[in-house]
């Protein structure tokens, strides 16, 4: 099926839905951090934060003037304790997520080399979870396309 088409395939449903319009653009970043057993890690977003007792991938805001890359790098090590480096991580796919106070644009990398040993760095639970059980681990909605995507990749 072409542009052309007057079939409609359900994208093009979609797309006329209008863009939400004056909501501020939040850009974070988040990782896949994949083990050698092919395990990736969740953090649990911990008491007193939004979205508290959900499961995510560990990453965080951008400082200004910082890259994506950047940003994860010093995330990684803030919250984990962990030390890997701008060529250790493959950009891999993206979530653009609405809330009514923003509009959340996270670009996902996967990472397969660090160093040390994550640990909860802020108090959050950490679980090394099989791509195939992601689903079971009750996530943020900007994280759950990322799932397939994942899982398909792995």
């Amino acid at each position: 099926m072409n542009a052309d088409d007057d079939e409609d395939d359900g994208c093009r449903a979609a797309g006329r839905v209008p863009p939400p319009h004056g909501l501020p653009l939040l850009l974070v970043v988040a990782a896949a951090l994949i083990d050698a057993d092919g395990r990736v890690l969740l953090a649990q977003r911990p008491p007193g934060r939004s979205l508290a007792g959900l499961w995510e991938f560990p990453g965080g805001k951008l400082a200004e003037g910082e890259t994506p890359e950047a940003a994860l790098v010093r995330e990684l090590d803030e919250e984990l304790g962990i030390d890997t480096r701008h060529s250790c991580l493959a950009p891999l796919a993206f979530a653009s997520h609405s809330t009514p106070e923003f509009h959340l644009l996270m670009p996902l990398y996967a990472c397969r080399r660090w160093h040390g040993t994550p640990v909860g760095r802020e108090g959050q639970a950490l679980a090394w979870v099989r791509p195939n059980r992601l689903r079971d681990y009750p996530m943020p909605p900007a994280d759950l396309p990322l799932i397939p995507i994942l899982q398909d990749w792995l």
